[in-house]
């Protein structure tokens, strides 16, 4: 069986290397796009690199990422830090985090670096596949892994502050404060305690998490 193996293998080198229809058990083959014989495309696009064939989608072979990834080309930029390629309106513009590419998606805990789903970066710098994150609007406003908003609150936060003007609560909480924590600044204050919501005295957010019990000023008992 395995002299006949060889005689297999010299005979395709004989013929030369070869694919399509043409290909015979045993010969040596040559990743190309087209066949030599007959012309027949193999792919609309290839890579000689990940000897990746597909159809035309602009893709483009990244030296740094070490795939093909969906182009056109000229849209994206390699970001050295984050170890991916990134929308060209994202350079300068995001928070990076070192190979934060290299972690699985915090929603679906698959991939990101080699996913054909393009990556959401959040303003923490944290990245989740852009259909993960649609979805994850649906149910909150949080980064999953730090808490910090995942995109700008400030139009909510000014209609929160309306909604906490109108509501007034009863006389036994109305001199109450509270220790908070602010998730997005990571600043820390006291603030007056309120059913709806309790304001960061930082940045205003209301993207905060109760650090301590509460308790009514000497003043006021």
């Amino acid at each position: 069986m395995a002299a006949s193996a060889r005689e297999d293998g010299a005979r395709g080198q004989e013929q030369g290397r070869r694919g399509c229809e043409h290909y015979d058990r045993g010969c040596l083959l040559k990743a190309q796009q087209t066949c030599e014989e007959c012309s027949t495309l193999f792919g609309e696009y290839y890579c000689s690199i990940c000897h990746l064939f597909d159809k035309d989608k602009k893709q483009y072979h990244c030296e740094n990422c070490g795939i093909c990834r969906i182009g056109p080309k000229e849209d994206f930029f390699h970001c050295l830090k984050c170890n991916l390629c990134l929308a060209m309106n994202l350079q300068g513009k995001h928070k990076c985090i070192e190979n934060v590419s290299r972690q699985n998606c915090p929603i679906c805990l698959e991939d990101i670096h080699t996913s054909r789903v393009v990556a959401h970066v959040l303003p923490c710098g944290h990245l989740l596949h852009r259909t993960c994150y649609e979805e994850m609007l649906k149910e909150g406003y949080r980064c999953p892994l730090c808490m910090h908003s995942a995109l700008d609150m400030t139009r909510y936060w000014r209609q929160l502050d309306d909604e906490v003007a109108q509501t007034p609560m009863p006389s036994e909480y109305q001199n109450m404060t509270v220790d908070i924590l602010c998730n997005d600044c990571n600043g820390r204050s006291t603030v007056q305690f309120h059913i709806l919501g309790m304001k960061c005295n930082i940045c205003d957010s209301y993207n905060t998490a109760q650090a301590g019990g509460c308790r009514i000023s000497l003043g006021q008992q």
